[in-house]
């Protein structure tokens, strides 16, 4: 199993609104150094999620997804990224 240490947090916005926020948990065994934001703007909508995954992302949340797990206690923000993570593996999305 991919361990919490083999994974980042990366938060990055999109759009003109403050509140366009993505948050995305990063294998960085696969990939390093993260979410190229160049590359994936320039990505054909098509393929943004093959982009993405070849980027190393396992998962992506828009801020109001993570404000609505954390309003259902699902995760916490005191430590998003343990939080996501934990989440990840419990939905099995990280085995």
């Amino acid at each position: 199993m991919l361990a919490k240490d083999d994974t980042k947090l990366e938060i990055f916005g999109f759009g003109d609104e403050e509140d366009d926020h993505f948050y995305c948990l990063v294998n960085i065994s696969k990939n390093p150094d993260g979410i190229d934001l160049d590359k994936l703007s320039k990505a054909d909508p098509r393929k943004f999620d093959e982009v993405l995954n070849e980027m190393g992302c396992i998962l992506l949340l828009r801020g109001d997804e993570v404000e609505e797990l954390i309003t259902r206690e699902a995760i916490t923000d005191t430590d998003l990224h343990a939080s996501l993570y934990d989440l990840a593996v419990e939905e099995s999305i990280i085995s």
